[in-house]
């Protein structure tokens, strides 16, 4: 029986696979996503794309159920313990202002009123010495609250329980025999770090959807056991590792941006295989635009983030996306012509997918100036409605007194603009300079867009990825196993010697050892990479610093100086230097089936037919290619459409392009005379 590894990637209007043999031939496909129970969804294309699912010897899949849940309200109904006398802090969180200049600025709303917040008499000190013992009678108001009211979790978060977890993991087994049925997350667990505020939201987030993760997890094994799939499930992790289905329910918070890091992880090997070390990656689906970068060959990990205003202590690729995708509607505001965030998403989906849609999107728009054709989509698997595209264009057009070409690149124009104000964002505003990366898009409509998005940063090189539509899920199959551990060190760094830090490191190398041996990796397959965060003395914020085996401490603090400089353009060479945290990164290598070059054949005549595609309000007669006609290293002049099944590559006139040894078209601006 041929072995087969499959990746799913559940987006909002798509749910894309890839299903690699062992031979290394890779197959993929797309299906609607099943907004109401995503599960069917993976089921309709493991089912449409795998003969016998018992031949699956690797499933990873990266969902959205748990951040679904947080966005739209709908987690579970939840509590917070913390400990007596700080019931404020999470309600209260922190006094600044995210916009400073908005007269009519509110806090973000937490998940949890000032009613949902309980106190228990408790009190550690800094260190983890008990200064008050926990009080197990102030448990039974709380409980019965719980059972009245049909809570289903609970969030505990204790102070300074990250440096001892007794009375939280006691205060768990007081709630589990009380309450079996719900699930309770603690914050020494979820967030292992200083910082009261942050550490609560985040332990809040973990109960909120737990419930809903654990739930969409068990109905998906049960589904695919059912049709023969007795393989584990692994979940796609925020930090751009996975983990098992088991994990994934004790650590619900760390699935909540696992969609949109596989394509981080493929930009990663993208690096690898060609050599581009700096990459930014764009992600454009039906309904988001995603961006990561990739710098010196690594996707930038973060150990904090921000949702909806709420802080999340968490290890996650730093990923920035705004509302902007295919299915981003168009309509009319104060007589202006606005785009997005309001999304068609796969239901109705666009006009011209003629289920119902009636309001221009950005899909619509490129079918009407003829960049897309009807037969486009999917490799003519699914035809496009041109005639009631049409319609709603006009009636849109004249509502606006524009033209309808005027209306179909205003609306892309619009996109865009705010497609590259995000890329600015996330380069020029950490003082990165976008003309140094070359930019790699995907998703099913990254590539219709990449080139005008990287005429607008004036960025020279475009990648367009073997199975661009699908790329987030192929990133999937290149991760490892990962988990990430960290622990509360405060030190003076040049009072320290690397002795110090080695039994930390050891006990947390050990836990590691531990999770990674649960997950039934073998010690062969085990690796570990050590870091920590530094300050200059008084600061509040700190900066990663990888730490190799033996390093000694002077080395750590002079790459501290050094990652100081590059991210705030000067350091403090004399200043007093802080060690805060150590962490640990454990991974469990899998096996991956490596990348198959394309072989070597004569140029060929990929042309399969023609459009008269309008740029820049101009008509121009352009050759329609089929990618899996092209040759490897055949260069050719644009303008051109390329279309495979997972995407169609619009390249504007002023260009060249060429396919590499891998399978990835390679874009470049044509030198001017």
């Amino acid at each position: 029986m041929t072995k087969t590894r499959v990746s799913a990637d559940i987006g909002g209007t798509f749910t894309d696979f890839v299903v690699q043999k062992e031979t290394g031939e890779i197959s993929i496909g797309k299906v609607p996503t099943t907004t109401d129970n995503p599960a069917l969804g993976v089921l309709d294309g493991i089912r449409s794309l795998v003969d016998d699912p018992g031949s699956i010897d690797f499933f990873v899949h990266g969902t959205t159920v748990g951040l679904n849940a947080f966005l739209q309200r709908r987690g579970a109904r939840t509590l917070l313990i913390m400990t007596g006398g700080v019931g404020d802090t999470y309600t209260i969180a922190r006094g600044h202002r995210e916009e400073l200049y908005k007269l009519r600025y509110r806090k973000p709303k937490q998940l949890l009123d000032r009613e949902s917040v309980h106190e228990v008499t408790e009190r550690l000190s800094w260190d983890g010495s008990v200064i008050t013992d926990l009080v197990e009678s102030d448990f039974a108001p709380i409980i019965e609250k719980a059972k009245a009211q049909n809570i289903e979790a609970i969030a505990i978060c204790f102070l300074h329980a990250y440096t001892n977890p007794a009375h939280e993991l006691r205060a768990r087994e007081i709630l589990q025999e009380a309450l079996p049925e719900i699930s309770v997350s603690l914050s020494h667990e979820v967030a292992p770090e200083w910082r009261e505020v942050e550490r609560a939201s985040s332990t809040v987030m973990d109960a909120y959807v737990a419930p809903v993760v654990e739930l969409y997890l068990k109905t998906l094994k049960s589904e695919l056991l059912a049709e023969g799939m007795e393989e584990t499930i692994h979940v796609m992790r925020s930090n751009g590792g996975v983990m098992t289905d088991i994990s994934a329910s004790k650590h619900p918070i760390s699935t909540l941006l696992s969609g949109p890091v596989g394509g981080s992880i493929g930009g990663m090997q993208l690096s690898a295989a060609t050599g581009l070390k700096n990459l930014l990656c764009v992600d454009m689906g039906g309904t988001s635009f995603d961006l990561s970068l990739v710098v010196d060959g690594q996707p930038q990990l973060t150990s904090e983030t921000v949702l909806e205003g709420l802080p999340l202590l968490m290890s996650i690729i730093n990923i920035e996306t705004v509302g902007a995708g295919g299915g981003s509607m168009a309509w009319i505001e104060n007589g202006g012509l606005r785009v997005g965030p309001q999304s068609a998403g796969s239901l109705p989906g666009p006009v011209c997918y003629g289920r119902g849609g009636t309001q221009p999107t950005v899909t619509d728009a490129n079918l009407f100036l003829r960049r897309l054709g009807d037969g486009s989509l999917l490799d003519g698997k699914m035809t496009l409605d041109s005639e009631a595209n049409n319609a709603a264009m006009q009636k849109l057009a004249e509502d606006l007194g524009l033209s309808d070409v005027e209306l179909a690149e205003g609306i892309l124009a619009i996109s865009n603009a705010k497609m590259a104000d995000a890329m600015r964002t996330i380069t020029v505003g950490q003082g990165i300079d976008p003309r140094d990366y070359t930019l790699v898009a995907f998703g099913g409509a990254g590539p219709m867009h990449a080139v005008e998005l990287a005429r607008e940063l004036d960025i020279a090189k475009i990648i367009i990825p073997q199975f661009p539509g699908t790329f987030s899920a192929w990133g999937m199959l290149q991760s490892d196993i990962r988990h990430d551990l960290s622990k509360s060190f405060f030190r003076i760094a040049t009072e320290l010697e690397s002795k110090d830090l080695e039994p930390v490191f050891d006990e947390m190398r050990q836990s590691g050892v531990s999770i990674l041996t649960e997950e039934n990796v073998p010690t062969e397959s085990m690796a570990f990479e050590q870091a920590a965060d530094l300050r200059y003395s008084g600061q509040e914020y700190t900066i990663s610093v990888p730490i190799k085996e033996g390093a000694a401490i002077a080395e750590v603090i002079a790459e501290f100086h050094k990652l100081y400089e590059v991210r705030y353009g000067h350091a403090l060479p004399e200043a007093p230097v802080e060690i805060i945290n150590l962490r640990l990164a454990a991974f469990g290598k899998l096996e991956k089936i490596p990348a198959q070059k394309l072989p070597e054949r004569e140029n060929s005549d990929a042309v399969s037919g023609q459009r008269d595609v309008i740029f820049n309000g101009q008509q121009h007669a352009t050759p329609i290619y089929k990618r899996y006609n092209l040759a490897v290293g055949q260069s050719i002049h644009s303008p051109a459409v390329i279309e495979e099944e997972s995407a169609t590559t619009i390249i504007p006139p002023g260009y060249h392009f060429s396919l590499d040894t891998f399978g990835n078209i390679m874009i470049e601006a044509q030198e001017q005379n």
